[in-house]
């Protein structure tokens, strides 16, 4: 059976393979458009091969580097090309010439308003020369209360100049002052009489000074001074000055060798007596100047000499290290001194006085300070202080026992102790707001009295000032004075009567319109409150006033 289907499978593919031939040796039809017409069969890949009768048996010469010449022509122009190619100079662009600012260097105020009120204020000025200067001032200024006799007026005259050479500045200034009130206090509670005198104090002051100009050349630094001055009240208080001093500096790396030193010639006369009170100061130092740091080392030595000889060694060491530089800088130091008291100083203080005062000197044995200030650029600056101090014969004001619209000096027999507290700040809000603040805090520790009469605990004050425009400025003011204590006359075997003097706050604001650069008007507002408050016991001060007036550049 298998080989019938053997031969017949034989016989098929013979005829296939016969129907192959044949189809190859047909020719071809022609092909319908759209399909595939030839067909190649690949037996074997193909193979070039290079008979050798072709191939070519001579290397290439490698070395063979004849350049190729282009023919060239060229077209000669028979003209010359200049070239400059030199930088000129530049020529500066001529400025048109500005017309110089004139500096309006005088001017002259009048003002009144209520209260009595009459103000006036000139100053002339030499002007621009930064070499040579001299001018003249003068000023007044009267009010009246409602009170009985009260009133007050004050005065200044003045001449100044100033000139300056390669190697040296020297300046100099002569002045009258005068003063003058009633002694208008009387206790609300009383029906004695009490005596209204008219008191009225003069001062001529004179100074000069000459301080060389630094160079690095320079191999010391110093200045001279000279201060004198002549004082007296409506009686026969009399008080006469002569300061002598100057200081001498050498500068040696970071180290700074100095002195500053000074005579104080002053002779007193009242009534009932007369006193010399003269001190002599020495102030050695050595200051070390670091770029981060400065130390002074150094001593106070005072010496007194008149009525009262003592001699007094204090020491003078202050530091200051910075934190955040300019932002924030660390400072502190010891020190001590003898506080002269003098006739003038007390009638500018309190001029109430009583004739044939007390004058002694207060020793401040101990002073040491620490704190912290520094600036945020221009527009913030800040500084806050505390200190600790211990005082012998503290002065003190207190009401005289038998004419108790006047007042004596007392001092606090022995030790007092003083701890305190201040803050000042500075902010420039903008171009048009800056403000400034002060805070004071105080304790007292008296020896023999029993209150600091008259010394507040707390003070603060403030002011502001807004330019609107360059026509409109506005300002104020404020004044805060904590509650404060007075000793009440009484027998002197009796028991100390206190009486407290009530805080008060005291707020004033003024405004300026110019109307050009020659002309302005102003008004100005005080005690807007309209407080009768009292610095000193039996002495209100005036209530509300208002005036104003016109300005006057030249």
């Amino acid at each position: 059976m298998k080989i019938p289907f053997l031969k017949y499978a034989f016989l098929v593919c013979f005829s296939t393979l016969s129907v192959s031939v044949m189809g190859q040796d047909k020719p071809n039809p022609t092909p319908p458009s759209g399909t595939l017409t030839e067909e190649i069969e690949v037996v074997r890949p193909y193979k070039p091969v290079l008979a050798d009768a072709v191939k070519i048996r001579r290397s290439p010469d490698l070395k063979n580097e004849q350049p190729y010449k282009a023919a060239l022509t060229y077209n000669i122009i028979d003209k010359k090309l200049e070239l400059n190619s030199n930088i000129k100079e530049l020529e500066a662009q001529k400025m048109v010439d500005e017309k110089e600012v004139v500096l309006r260097n005088n001017y002259a105020k009048a003002a009144a308003g209520s209260s009595g009120t009459t103000l006036g204020e000139v100053y002339v000025n030499t002007g621009r020369d930064q070499g040579l200067q001299a001018g003249a001032f003068f000023k007044h200024l009267s009010q009246q209360g409602d009170q009985e006799r009260q009133q007050f007026s004050t005065q200044q005259l003045g001449l100044f100049g100033r000139t300056v050479s390669d190697s040296y500045s020297l300046s100099g200034k002569l002045m009258y002052d005068r003063r003058s009130t009633y002694f208008y206090g009387f206790n609300p509670v009383s029906s004695a009489t009490v005596n209204m005198d008219k008191q009225r104090f003069g001062t001529i002051i004179g100074q000069a000074e000459l301080i060389n100009n630094f160079t690095e050349s320079s191999p010391l630094d110093y200045a001279l001074n000279i201060k004198a001055y002549q004082f007296s009240n409506i009686d026969e208080g009399r008080e006469s000055s002569v300061v002598l001093g100057g200081s001498v500096n050498k500068a040696m790396n970071l180290l700074n060798f100095g002195l500053n030193a000074s005579a104080d010639f002053t002779a007193v006369k009242d009534e009932a007596y007369k006193m010399g009170n003269s001190i002599l100061r020495a102030n050695p130092y050595v200051k070390l100047q670091g770029k981060a740091f400065s130390l002074n080392i150094g001593a106070n030595i005072v010496q007194e000499f008149g009525d009262r000889s003592r001699t007094n060694v204090f020491p003078a060491v202050s530091a200051e290290i910075p934190v955040v530089t300019d932002y924030a800088i660390l400072f502190g130091g010891v020190n001590g001194d003898v506080l002269k008291t003098s006739l003038r100083d007390l009638a500018t203080e309190n001029p109430y006085l009583s004739k044939n005062i007390s004058i002694a000197n207060s020793i401040e044995k101990m002073n040491i300070y620490a704190g912290i200030k520094g600036n945020a650029g221009a527009e913030f600056g800040y500084k806050v202080l505390g200190f600790y101090k211990t005082v012998e014969d503290l002065l003190l004001f207190v009401n005289n026992p038998t004419t108790i619209n006047r007042f004596d000096a007392i001092y606090d027999n022995g030790e007092s102790k003083i701890f305190g507290l201040n803050g000042q700040v500075n902010v420039k809000a903008s171009e048009i707001l800056s403000l400034t603040g002060k805070a004071e805090i105080y304790n007292y520790e008296l020896a023999s009295e029993n209150e600091a009469w008259f010394k507040p605990t707390l003070r603060f004050s403030s002011n502001a000032r807004f330019d609107l425009n360059e026509k409109v400025i506005i300002d104020g003011e404020l004044l805060f004075q904590g509650e404060t204590t007075a000793k009440f006359p009484g027998p002197a075997s009796g028991p100390v009567n206190i009486v407290n003097i009530k805080s008060f706050m005291d707020i004033s604001a003024g405004a300026e319109y110019r109307v050009n650069n020659k002309f302005g008007v102003f008004l100005r507002a005080n005690n807007l409150l309209g407080k009768s408050y009292q610095k000193y016991l039996y002495y209100p001060k005036l209530g509300m006033n208002l005036f104003g007036g016109v300005n006057y550049s030249f």
